[in-house]
């Protein structure tokens, strides 16, 4: 199994990227959070990845933090969480905040993301709680620092790009153009995706 990737970013997108390593390129789907955390293309990045196979696809799940990808381990064990929703879940709440909640079985703050009802909320909570407490006390601190990339250089606008990684993430698209729209008259007419992307989080956090 690959554990971690460091290579060339050679394709940037919100919840997608592709790391040339040794002219191998790799799909890796990341989390808003890591997307935020990403150098500009061309750059050498690394990332902690969990690799899941199906029968039907090979796919490598990207961290910029061991911290996101032992709370991605977490929230895999809890019944009817797969790989899809626990990044949408790391998405929409930032990994301290996630930790926090599973600690303390908060289940309104779960219901935040995409796909996540009362009662799902509830037995995430019941199933993780334990886990988390433990994952909570090997953890001395909770990073919070960011980088700030540049742009990624895609056909869409920087709007357009955050709606389709919000509807890819599981928000209805009436909701993630809301968010988006709401995002880009906050941050202002020439903001990257990237500040588009953090005036959002804080915006599906409440």
């Amino acid at each position: 199994m690959i554990a971690r990737l460091e290579g060339v970013l050679a394709v940037k997108g919100p919840t997608r990227l592709v790391l040339d390593v040794g002219g191998v390129g790799y799909e890796v789907l990341v989390s808003l959070q890591t997307f935020e955390r990403l150098p500009e293309t061309g750059k050498t990045v690394g990332l902690n990845i969990r690799t899941v196979v199906r029968e039907d696809a090979f796919l490598l799940y990207g961290f910029a933090t061991t911290l996101e990808k032992d709370l991605f381990d977490l929230l895999l064990r809890a019944n009817r969480v797969g790989p899809r929703l626990a990044q949408a879940i790391l998405s929409g709440i930032s990994t301290g905040a996630l930790l926090r909640a599973l600690c303390d079985s908060d289940a309104p703050a779960l219901r935040r993301a995409p796909g996540v009802g009362a009662k799902l909320a509830e037995r995430i909570c019941l199933d993780l709680s334990d886990g988390a407490r433990e994952l909570m006390a090997r953890e001395q601190t909770v990073p919070d620092g960011e980088t700030l990339p540049e742009p990624s250089e895609t056909g869409l606008s920087v709007v357009e790009q955050l709606i389709s990684a919000l509807e890819n993430l599981g928000y209805a698209s009436h909701q993630a153009e809301k968010v988006a729209v709401s995002a880009a008259r906050e941050a202002g007419d020439d903001a990257s995706l990237e500040n588009l992307i953090r005036v959002a989080l804080r915006s599906l956090a409440t």
